[in-house]
């Protein structure tokens, strides 16, 4: 059988032998054996949160990340709410638009995608802003891999008594996040992020005071946050038909993340990848995109070399058939593309991508042969 290729992107990503065998089940949805399995994912979830269980909850939804965001946009935000979404991304600007298509009244504060957002402007808006209701904020912002400041914004959201809603995507399961010291009431992420697990359905960990507050506010019957927690704790079943072989596979994730040293553990192989991958490109002529001050471990947006030859249809193309595969960039105002250092991926798969993307290079006389 052919080996499947390495997925340097944000996710889906490359996963181990050992999950995807966990999908070689079927299962009953209202089998008992799978109830118990959707506690013990919502349970481990609040575990590796750091979150207190008589506090907060786990809520699993059907469907991407995006479906997630939106259960939560257009559950927690009553119908006198107002928005504020803090953009300095692709997906900053996703949380707009699903508020515009929900009717829901949403202001924005917008960054360049290479800078982090100001927490004093944060805090001046709201100041001058008493109909904000609920605040949003990506954690990494995948368009371009930068990490912004949940924390310090979280204080600036809660000293005015605001709704704090993290879009945590690209950064849970290895960029430790504490839902209590950032004041986040509502933080949500996917399977196919960094726990590894394959894509099928989003969770949102949120403050068990505020989910009761969205009884009856959801825009959405499959996408109501409120009915999906209730629905979850009374009998342990989905509402509607659960992606059984994806939480299989993501109940094998959580324990390997957890014998992998957990957040932290995880978090360091990321971190040793991204900085291989970066000074491996660097060698090479191909700078990155974002200051290392405020760059992510998750996914790393490069400048593309000033040569009439680069084309990155190409050098797609033949690193695909070389057995790996890159991102095109995000960005609106500039030509970038993007390397994930998520997933299954170690420091000889970065070695690997870095002689392959040299090869490419050669082949397209970009760069001399050394």
């Amino acid at each position: 059988m052919q080996s499947d290729k390495k997925l340097f992107t944000p996710g889906p990503l490359t996963t181990s032998m050992t999950v995807k065998q966990a999908m070689l089940h079927d299962i009953g949805s209202r089998d008992t054996a799978f109830i118990n399995t959707i506690a013990d994912v919502r349970s481990e979830l609040l575990r590796v949160a750091g979150a207190d269980p008589q506090k907060y909850e786990t809520i699993l939804m059907q469907g991407s990340g995006t479906f997630g965001v939106e259960s939560v946009i257009g559950s927690a935000i009553p119908e006198n709410g107002r928005l504020l979404v803090i953009i300095n991304g692709a997906y900053g600007r996703r949380i707009q638009k699903i508020a515009h298509i929900l009717h829901i009244p949403c202001d924005t504060l917008e960054y360049p995608e290479n800078q982090i957002p100001d927490v004093g402007d944060i805090d001046q808006f709201l100041q001058n802003n008493p109909a904000i209701s609920h605040v949003a904020l990506i954690h990494c912002e995948t368009t371009t891999g930068i990490l912004n400041p949940v924390q310090a914004a979280g204080h600036v959201v809660a000293s005015h008594n605001r709704v704090f809603i993290v879009d945590a995507m690209s950064s849970f399961g290895a960029i430790p996040i504490s839902m209590a010291d950032s004041h986040i009431h509502y933080l949500i992420s996917s399977s196919n992020k960094c726990i590894e697990g394959v894509p099928g359905f989003s969770f949102i960990i949120a403050e068990r005071l505020k989910l009761e507050t969205c009884r009856g506010q959801a825009r959405s019957l499959s996408l109501d946050l409120y009915d999906q927690w209730v629905g979850l704790n009374k009998d342990g079943q989905f509402r509607f038909t659960p992606p059984t072989h994806g939480i299989l596979a993501f109940q094998q994730a959580l324990r390997e993340l957890e014998d992998e040293g957990g957040v932290n553990g995880r978090g360091k192989r990321y971190k040793d990848n991204q900085i291989r991958l970066a000074e491996g490109m660097r060698s090479m002529g191909i700078e990155t995109y974002i200051d290392e001050n405020f760059q992510s471990p998750i996914i790393t947006t490069f400048l593309p070399p000033d040569h009439p030859r680069y084309d990155f249809e190409t050098i797609y193309t033949r690193l695909n058939e070389k057995g790996f595969v890159i991102y095109p960039g995000k960005l609106t105002d500039r030509v970038t593309f993007r390397l994930g250092t998520v997933g299954r991926l170690y420091s000889e798969d970065i070695d690997a991508l870095l002689e392959a993307f040299r090869e490419v290079l050669i082949e397209l006389e970009i760069i001399g042969m050394e």
